[in-house]
């Protein structure tokens, strides 16, 4: 970040309790840097990433904003009623469920979840109200779920008319009381259409809906870069020739990629794999201790999924958010599966994949092996390569465009529901 500019203080948010009870004349000149805070957690990696991404764009775009990001799961864990009971968080115990696909009856979960929020709704929020007053700044962000009517309430209670914006990281909400809550308070930017009409059916206003063109993605994704694809292949091992997908679950990886490259090697298809297994290292090494037929390459945890699809001719992974949007930024189909072990704020996911055209989805990764024969159609990949083509999203640089005409920013323009906002700033 650059450092703080001085200049006269027209705005008492940005005090931050350096002059408190003063006037703007009688302060003089202080330090006017806007403070933002983003709110993630890290159940799942997509809330994370999702922080950073943010923190990244409004970093190379230099603007005067001080970006804090807090982690939820540390700022209320003596409240963690799991941790109490089982000794792990709750954002533990959800990686464990996708690291081992046991995600069947995951709605009773969800609401069992959502109904203790409830009961400690104001432990919650009287434990946010006091750090609130100790962490002072212009705007709130949440990029995380369930959480964000506690949140909202006691930030408006600390700081009335201070914006707090809840940045929805599905491509829907799963009412109720997922991602959208019915508080006036409470500004909404969404990636879909669907997801802005749930925002109205919700109740809330045009003037607190912000509809991007997609989801939000770390700008690196859209670093164009001048490897050649087929000499990256050959680069992490792999043959040139052959059509390759990268199979990829999330950060925690999930047991179904050993099950899914048993299946594609007893095919004899022409086909090579990226297997990318995240934070799961006894994935990896079970995938690395075996002779495969099909050639692969294993990697662990990375940060360079963006380059890796770059060697990929589709995906083939579970249905969420942020991995199927990756996807679309680096021009790839999707093959995907969709059933009753499905996560529900996931399920809706499938629907757009098919809605757009930009992939196949599978009842289950059993018919894996008969998805990748049809992804590997020529007609048929050309096809979803060309609806893959069309999706165009730049949320990331929009985002901050928004963000700013909430922090009252001279010239900021603001831009409610456009249905894909042309991005101001570019890497």
């Amino acid at each position: 970040m650059k450092l703080i500019e001085y200049k006269l203080v027209t705005d008492l948010s940005t005090w931050h309790g350096v002059c408190p009870g003063a006037t703007p004349q009688s302060c003089g000149t202080i330090g006017a840097m806007k403070k933002v805070h983003v709110v993630f957690h890290d159940g799942g990696g997509g809330h994370r990433n999702a922080a950073v991404a943010l923190q990244t764009v409004i970093g190379q775009q230099q603007r005067d904003w001080q970006i804090e990001l807090i982690q939820f799961q540390d700022l209320t864990d003596r409240l963690d009623v799991l941790r109490k009971v089982a000794g792990i968080s709750i954002q533990q115990q959800y990686n464990i469920l996708l690291q081992n696909g046991w995600t069947l009856g995951s709605t009773y979960l969800l609401r069992v979840l959502q109904a203790t929020i409830r009961v400690f709704h104001r432990p919650l929020v009287n434990l946010l109200e006091r750090f609130w007053r100790e962490k002072p700044a212009d705007l709130l962000i949440s990029v995380i779920p369930h959480f964000n009517r506690q949140i909202c309430e006691s930030w408006t209670k600390v700081y009335p008319g201070r914006p707090f914006v809840t940045i929805i990281t599905d491509l829907a909400d799963f009412p109720p009381r997922f991602w959208i809550e019915p508080i006036k308070d409470q500004y909404v930017i969404a990636g879909t259409a669907k997801a802005a009409d749930q925002a109205r059916s919700m109740g809330h206003d045009d003037a607190h809906i912000f509809l991007t063109s997609g989801m939000i993605l770390r700008p690196d994704f859209y670093l164009e870069g001048n490897s050649d694809p087929l000499e990256l292949r050959k680069e992490i091992g792999l043959r040139s020739d052959l059509p390759t997908a990268i199979v990829l679950f999330g950060g925690h990886g999930s047991k179904v990629m050993y099950d899914i490259t048993e299946r594609l090697n007893a095919t004899g298809l022409p086909l090579q794999l990226i297997l990318i297994c995240g934070r799961n290292e006894e994935l990896a090494a079970k995938l690395r201790a075996r002779q495969w037929k099909l050639p692969n390459h294993v990697v662990g945890f990375t940060k360079e999924v963006h380059r890796l699809m770059r060697a990929a001719d589709f995906l083939i992974g579970k249905p969420g958010p942020g991995s199927i949007a990756e996807a679309m930024v680096r021009k790839l189909p999707v093959l995907i599966e969709c059933n009753a072990w499905t996560l529900p704020q996931e399920r809706y996911n499938a629907e757009w994949v098919t809605e757009k055209g930009v992939g196949i989805v599978l009842k289950s990764f059993e018919d894996v092996a008969e998805g990748v024969k049809r992804m590997l159609d020529p007609a048929s990949l050309v096809e979803f390569r060309r609806n893959v083509a069309a999706q165009e999203n730049r949320a990331v640089f929009e985002i901050p465009e928004i963000l700013a005409k909430l922090l009252g920013e001279p010239g900021a323009e603001l831009r409610s529901r456009t249905p894909a906002p042309v991005a101001t700033h570019t890497l």
